[in-house]
């Protein structure tokens, strides 16, 4: 039972999106509801990323050190412990360094988890299980993205609420903020916990996972890796795509929660906690899920070349939803959910053009490692940076006038894709 791939897949990826949701989604919500402004919410949470732009230079120590099934365990029961001790600070007069010390502490231990549980389901699996199960691992990815800042960020809702009706059943709670995001952070800790637990009994342990002792040194092996990564063609071109196509979005990522959160004198929607993680944390995940299986699709049916100009408009004009949500500030949650809804879609046919273009770009010598570059490139460039600027942005502008330069930003997306030389189909 145990050695059966269901039995694993689905909750080895669980716990891998569940706390890259804690760092760096919930977190939104949390710093928002405790008082904090848009600049210094996402220039905090911006520094939380770093982590996954760097895990490249920390990954061949993990390759040489213990095994990868040993690296999930740790990872998971050390996150776990985290965000238990960030329960227990955040009503405390510091729980402002505090929480962002152990968000710190939880995000390296996620990306290191990232790196393990990748190389794992590798090791774990022959060539065709592993196209068999890709999409089972994605998907549950996505649920635990669902689960981090769509169920986990409602309960938080439910927790503040002082009236609240479940089944001709009332029920009052009215606990503050900070309590009802200590039992939240509580209840993710316990699920990672159990997770631990379980895979103790449930991960297999393949022959093939065992540290690897290479002749190379971490600095060598390095080194290697951006010689070839330096030596592609057209790489200035690819560099700037990789950096700055995802730019809007980037800008977008942070600002969006926050303006569906504040308040309407503030510029905001003013929603509640529970619509929020029902309309952005669950339709919006939902839609970009969505949007990505359409997107490859299309670009298996009719080829990246040819579909790469649809898929950029696709990810780039519907940001136009906040420009129009930002200057009527509707009050209509079907209105709100469904403009969230379309540009998540557009988002993810997107990005799939984005990730197939750094696939096509990675392939050739030491792609594994290539790709790691261009991902955390990408992050960087495309989430990173933008994200921590983005929160200035806003408050030196305001939301419509943010959302009005963001559809400005769309230009340079355009102009990176008209520059950019695709890799053979």
């Amino acid at each position: 039972m145990k050695n059966k791939p269901l039995s694993w897949i689905p909750s080895l990826y669980l716990g891998e999106s569940l706390p890259f949701a804690a760092v760096m989604l919930m977190s939104l919500v949390l710093y928002q509801e405790m008082g904090l402004t848009d600049t210094q919410i996402t220039l905090y949470t911006g520094w939380l990323g770093l982590p996954w732009v760097i895990k490249p230079l920390w990954s061949p120590i993990v390759d040489g050190i213990k095994t990868k099934r040993w690296w999930i365990l740790a990872m998971q029961l050390l996150i776990g412990a985290s965000l238990a001790l960030l329960a227990f600070t955040l009503p405390t007069d510091l729980w402002l360094q505090c929480s962002l010390a152990l968000f710190m502490l939880i995000a390296f231990s996620s990306a290191t988890h990232d790196i393990c549980a990748d190389g794992f389901y590798i090791l774990a699996l022959d060539n065709k299980d592993q196209e068999l199960y890709v999409g089972l691992r994605n998907t549950f990815y996505r649920i635990g993205m669902v689960l981090g800042q769509g169920g986990l960020v409602m309960l938080a809702g439910l927790l503040q609420a002082e009236h609240l009706s479940i089944f001709n059943s009332r029920f009052s709670f009215g606990f503050s903020v900070p309590l009802s995001w200590s039992i939240t952070f509580m209840v993710v800790a316990g699920l990672m916990l159990m997770l631990a637990a379980y895979h103790w009994r449930a991960l297999p342990k393949p022959l093939s996972d065992s540290p690897e002792g290479k002749k190379l040194s971490v600095f060598a092996e390095f080194v290697l890796t951006l010689k070839v990564f330096f030596s592609k063609p057209h790489l200035l071109t690819a560099l700037l795509f990789i950096l700055l196509f995802r730019l809007p979005e980037g800008l977008l990522t942070k600002i969006v929660p926050l303006f569906l959160k504040r308040t309407v004198e503030e510029g905001g929607l003013a929603l509640t906690d529970v619509q929020y993680g029902f309309v952005y944390g669950t339709l919006g995940v939902i839609g970009l899920l969505g949007g990505g299986i359409v997107g490859g699709w299309l670009v298996s049916k009719y080829g990246l070349k040819r579909m790469l100009w649809p898929l950029v408009l696709a990810i780039t004009l519907p940001d136009i939803v906040y420009v129009w949500l930002s200057f009527t500030q509707t009050q209509s949650l079907p209105l709100i959910a469904s403009c969230v809804f379309i540009e998540q879609v557009g988002y993810g046919l997107g990005f799939t053009a984005y990730t197939l273009y750094l696939v096509g770009f990675s392939h050739g010598e030491r792609s594994t490692s290539v790709f790691s570059f261009c991902t955390a490139f990408q992050y960087l460039g495309g989430v990173m940076l933008p994200g921590m600027v983005s929160g200035w942005m806003s408050d030196q502008m305001g939301y419509s006038q943010f959302f009005v330069a963001v559809m400005g930003f769309c230009l340079v997306t355009f102009a990176v894709t008209a520059l950019v030389k695709l890799p053979k189909e």
